[in-house]
């Protein structure tokens, strides 16, 4: 692709991400809004939230490996035609069931779309400093759009109405698609034949759906209900079912061999690891600045603007020179280990006023989280071949959703039994050992590898 429409081309595989990204947390700002126009109780607004998350994560593996097929510019570009139609619907809902039914449509198209950003990601940017720099831009995207949507979400909800947290959606879909159909490049998949496994999609797809249902079940229904544990159970015979297929498949819908790399398999269990403490730290700081200090829903996306501005700043400004001058992995160690400590904050000063307690460790997540996303995403990514980038792009994505669903119930679940304290000491422990795994990487295995090479090259 010349090198002078790849940065382009980025930008609108990053916009399409950020309205996707923005969206989860401009819906759970107009929560509030949106159980007192519909009337919903505790248990049935919390599938507003949960309906989108269930297909989400349950279809990131299969739009990854359909990307992969496909071709993934047709799976992205689909995706976001799906998720934009969806949002048009939830802001256009007239009552909950219609509301619940969108958001689990737009669950469909989020993953369409954002299964395939990283595949298509590195096959554009093969050189070390250009990926470095595209992963930081994509980075900040991911992670510093959360707090955008906070902010977002309340300057909606309180100057219009909840309606427009979806509505809002519609304009950028249809902006990206039209860009996208133009500016991104037309790859060809494998085709269908060389990995159509139906029972392998259909296996997963259910064992994630059920496992995130259990896990969401969890702060409503408690841990040890019929419903948790039947969907459990099923969850784990389906995921089993799942690991025999991909072993014994021809043409599996995972390719195994990816896991053969200790990059690919620390990085996709240090994702999991940050979403949990991630996922929980927005939740437990939103509700804890809400409590305390009865901030609106305006003053609690502002309190978030220093975990944006550092992100950006790192992500946007420093991402390539970083990387090159001292290495992903030293990176990755020293952004998790500033992340930890920032958490550990919260979990053992007692928190006061604000601006004299809280803001300066906001900024430190923020800069923890700007210097190591970029490298953790090159480390994911390491080794792939274009055949399987799609395939591995899904299950960062996929570890990345059940880890956030996972800690989010789970910590949820401590902060209301043991109090904040313990919650955001929770959170630090989930930093704490992705910190570890960083730590035992491998560094050569970070440096992107050509078209043509092996995916599985340790050193």
């Amino acid at each position: 692709m010349p090198r002078d429409t790849r940065w382009v081309s980025l930008y609108v595989l990053c916009i399409g991400m950020l309205m996707i990204v923005l969206d989860v947390t401009v819906a759970n700002v107009a929560l509030p809004s949106i159980q007192a126009e519909f009337r919903f109780s505790q248990s049935s607004l919390a599938w507003v939230v949960n309906a989108y998350m269930i297909s989400f994560a349950g279809l990131l593996l299969l739009s990854g490996r359909m990307g992969d097929l496909l071709g993934a510019k047709r799976v992205f570009l689909a995706g976001i035609a799906v998720f934009t139609a969806a949002s048009l619907a939830c802001g256009l809902s007239w009552n909950g069931d219609v509301l619940i039914a969108a958001r689990f449509v737009q669950g469909i198209g989020g993953a369409m779309a954002s299964a395939v950003l990283l595949a298509m990601i590195v096959t554009m940017f093969v050189e070390e400093g250009g990926r470095a720099k595209a992963m930081g831009v994509f980075s900040f995207t991911a992670s510093g759009g959360g707090s955008i949507g906070l902010l977002l979400g309340g300057v909606l909800t309180q100057t219009l109405s909840w309606h427009w947290a979806f509505l809002v959606n519609v304009p950028i879909g249809i902006a990206t698609l039209v860009a996208g159909s133009r500016l991104l490049p037309a790859a060809k998949g494998i085709g269908l034949r060389e990995g159509a496994d139906v029972f392998g999609a259909l296996s997963i797809t259910s064992a994630l759906m059920l496992g995130v249902y259990a896990v969401v079940e969890i702060p409503v229904a408690g841990g040890t209900s019929p419903n948790t544990l039947v969907a459990g159970a099923l969850a784990c015979l389906l995921f089993g079912a799942f690991i025999w297929r991909q072993a014994t498949a021809e043409k599996p819908l995972v390719p195994l061999r990816l896991f053969r790399s200790r990059n690919v398999t620390f990085s996709n269990a240090i994702e999991a690891l940050v979403c949990m403490a991630m996922f929980g730290f927005f939740f437990l700081d939103a509700l804890y600045l809400r409590k305390a200090f009865h901030f609106d829903a305006l003053a609690t996306g502002l309190a978030f603007l220093p975990i944006t501005i550092t992100i950006g700043a790192l992500s946007l400004g420093w991402a390539e020179t970083l990387t090159v001058r001292f290495g992903a992995r030293r990176l990755l160690v020293f952004g998790l280990t500033l992340s930890a400590a920032a958490t550990a904050w919260f979990a053992l000063v007692r928190l006061g006023d604000y601006a004299t307690t809280m803001l300066v460790p906001m900024a430190i997540l923020g800069i923890g989280m700007g210097i190591a996303f970029p490298p953790l995403m090159i480390f994911a990514m390491s080794g792939t071949t274009p055949e399987d980038a799609g395939a591995a792009s899904g299950v960062l994505n996929t570890s990345a959703e059940v880890g956030g669903a996972l800690g989010l119930a789970i910590l949820a679940s401590i902060s209301a039994t043991a109090g904040f304290r313990s919650a955001f000491a929770g959170a630090t422990a989930c930093l704490l050992i992705s910190t570890a795994l960083a730590a035992a990487m491998r560094l050569r295995d970070a440096t992107p590898v050509p078209s043509h090479t092996a995916a599985t090259q340790e050193s």
